[in-house]
């Protein structure tokens, strides 16, 4: 199987130091960019977090403070990842919920404006789990018909992930279009505004608040109503995402 691909598509992972997209960094990026003739680029990057890793996450993906005392930090590396990443899809597992959140935030630590929101996403897990219902190393045995060796280094995921999507493509043609906008819809279970979903679209495709007291309202009329909300939310523990859509609604309402 080959993709069918209009623009190039670039695969990867992340190895980070936990899952809060807020407080968590990354220590490890791999990523695999597919062109539309078949030919591969392939990058792996170890990445200083600047913060200690904890022995938990160690435990996950076995890289150490020592391992990545030395790399660069995200924001010395962050304009030559975008370059990579720009004019690109995207694709990865369970990279909606998690790694397209958690390199969107480090691309906004970094100050480098790229809006991952505007490439096409395909969360291989979505389609996996609509279908099956498993794990990548039991996805991989089943569709691969192979064993995932070294499971949570960032290259052998994101190889996997890769091959896997082709392999569901084969197996589910009458489900499946190669194509890589029906596999981004299909792959999403939300219609969130920011990554976090702490904002959602209606059935009107307004946005609304999906959390909170103002759960369910128009976020508009929301910061018309409450001008103070706006602030607390700034001033909060919420991803950098949340807040950069949260203004973007807020100087719109202004214009408007």
């Amino acid at each position: 199987m080959k993709l069918n691909l209009k623009k190039p598509i670039v695969f990867f992972d992340l190895e980070t130091t936990g899952i809060n997209v807020s407080t968590d960094r990354i220590v490890e990026i791999c990523y695999i960019k597919v062109m539309p003739n078949g030919n591969e680029l392939s990058r792996t990057m170890r990445i200083n977090p600047e913060m200690s890793i904890p022995k938990e996450a160690s435990d996950v993906h076995g890289i150490t403070n020592d391992d990545v005392k030395d790399c660069p930090a995200f924001k010395e590396v962050a304009r030559e990842i975008a370059k990579d990443f720009e004019g690109c899809d995207i694709a990865g597992f369970n990279s909606n919920r998690f790694d397209v959140p958690m390199l969107a935030e480090e691309f906004l630590r970094a100050g480098v404006d790229i809006d991952l929101s505007r490439h096409k996403a395909v969360d291989v897990q979505v389609i996996y789990h609509k279908l099956e219902q498993r794990t990548l190393s039991a996805a991989y045995k089943f569709y691969c018909g192979g064993e995932l060796v070294d499971a949570h280094s960032a290259l052998a995921d994101t190889r996997a992930t890769y091959e896997i999507l082709m392999a569901q493509l084969d197996k589910y043609p009458d489900i499946l279009k190669n194509d890589i906008e029906f596999l981004s819809d299909y792959s999403s279970f939300t219609r969130n505004v920011d990554y976090a979903g702490r904002m959602v679209y209606d059935d009107a495709g307004r946005e609304i608040f999906n959390f909170g007291r103002y759960k369910g309202m128009l976020v508009s009329e929301v910061l018309q109503r409450d001008p103070g909300y706006y602030g607390w939310m700034m001033n909060g523990d919420f991803p950098l995402n949340t807040k950069q859509k949260l203004t973007e609604i807020r100087l719109r309402s202004i214009k408007g």
